[in-house]
Order: structure tokens, then C-alpha cells, then sequence
């Protein structure tokens, strides 16, 4: 899949394409519409399902040095009332703030992001760590090829087992033709 068929395939979606159309106008640093608001309707378009299907939320992230609490829900009110009309449920998170709540969540601790960037390279499963910026700019650490073959494999850079199966046996209970993929080969 080239970068160009990844945007038009997106775009498909027209949650996606709404909120990359208003992403500019939050009027926060490093914005990025990420995750499975972009790789999932991939898979939904590749499986021939329609593009916004089973997409739970739709995610956008940004980075501010700014950590507090009071900026971040300041700018997830402005987002409110930004998406409000797209019936989707969108997850505003400043990265800055990550390694804050992160450990009371989910147990492990998270050094201190510099980026939003940074947390797309986060994400438990490679081929999901996709970011299109405010200006329709693609961040995928990873590539595209296994995004686009249904192919699943542990990221490196978020060495975390138990959450990594969680997903990806999410992911398959919606999406059944991925495949799961180990150094040497694959797995069903």
C-alpha cells in the first residue's frame, strides 16, 4: 500500500475525513489524528466491509509542555463542540501527559513523552502505529506493507505481552482474516 492509496482509503471513512478537515482549527501543537480510526478502516475497506465499521472511538492526539489536567480537558471542550455533530465518540489526549495516568491504568509505568509522534511509536501492535498530522502528513514508523496485509506483530518499542494479546485478539474477533506474525514466520 503506498502512502497515497493509505489517504485515500482513510478518507473513505467520513469521520476521518471530517476530522482531518478540522483537525487545524482545535489550535493545539503536533496534532494527529491516530490509531484505529486510520488502520481500521483499512482492514474495513480491505475485508469489504463499510469503512466505519466497528471503529470504537476515533483518537487524536497532540503534545503540549503544558501537562496539567486543566489544559488537557480545556482543549477536550473545545474538541467537544469542534466534532460535535460527526456522532463519533473522539479521545483528545495530550501525549505530555501520559506518563501521568498511565501506571494507575494499566499498572506499568511510561517515561515522559516529547512528542505526539512519540506516542503513535507506542502503540502495542507495529502496523497500527499510524498518525496523519493537521496537514494530511502520514507518520507510520513501521511502514504500511503489514497494515495492509493483515499482518500482527509486537512492537518492539512497547515490549508489554499481556496487553499485546489483548489487542490482537480484538482485533481478529472483528477483523478474522489477521494474522498474527513472530520473528521466523507466521502464526494463526
Amino acid at each position: 500500500m503506498t502512502e497515497g492509496e493509505f489517504l485515500q482509503t482513510v478518507r473513505l471513512n467520513p469521520v476521518n475525513a471530517a476530522l482531518l478537515a478540522r483537525l487545524p482549527d482545535l489550535g493545539v501543537p503536533q496534532t494527529h489524528l491516530v490509531a484505529g480510526a486510520l488502520f481500521q478502516t483499512v482492514w474495513n475497506v480491505l475485508g469489504g466491509q463499510p469503512a466505519n465499521a466497528h471503529i470504537r472511538d476515533y483518537d487524536v492526539f497532540y503534545w503540549d509542555p503544558d501537562p496539567s489536567y486543566e489544559a488537557e480537558d480545556a482543549v477536550i471542550r473545545r474538541a467537544d463542540g469542534l466534532f460535535a455533530d460527526l456522532g463519533a465518540r473522539v479521545e483528545v489526549r495530550n501525549q505530555a501527559r501520559v506518563h501521568l495516568w498511565f501506571p494507575e491504568k494499566h499498572g506499568l509505568h511510561r517515561p515522559p513523552l516529547h512528542s505526539a509522534r512519540e506516542g503513535i511509536d507506542q502503540f502495542l501492535v507495529e502496523c497500527t502505529c499510524v498518525g496523519l498530522d493537521a496537514r494530511g502528513h502520514l507518520y507510520a514508523p513501521f511502514g504500511l506493507d503489514d497494515l495492509a496485509a493483515g499482518r500482527l506483530r509486537p512492537n518492539p518499542r512497547n515490549h508489554t505481552p499481556g496487553l499485546y494479546a489483548a489487542k490482537v485478539a480484538d482485533y481478529r474477533a472483528r477483523w478474522p482474516w489477521l494474522r498474527e506474525v513472530e520473528e521466523g514466520g507466521e502464526n494463526t
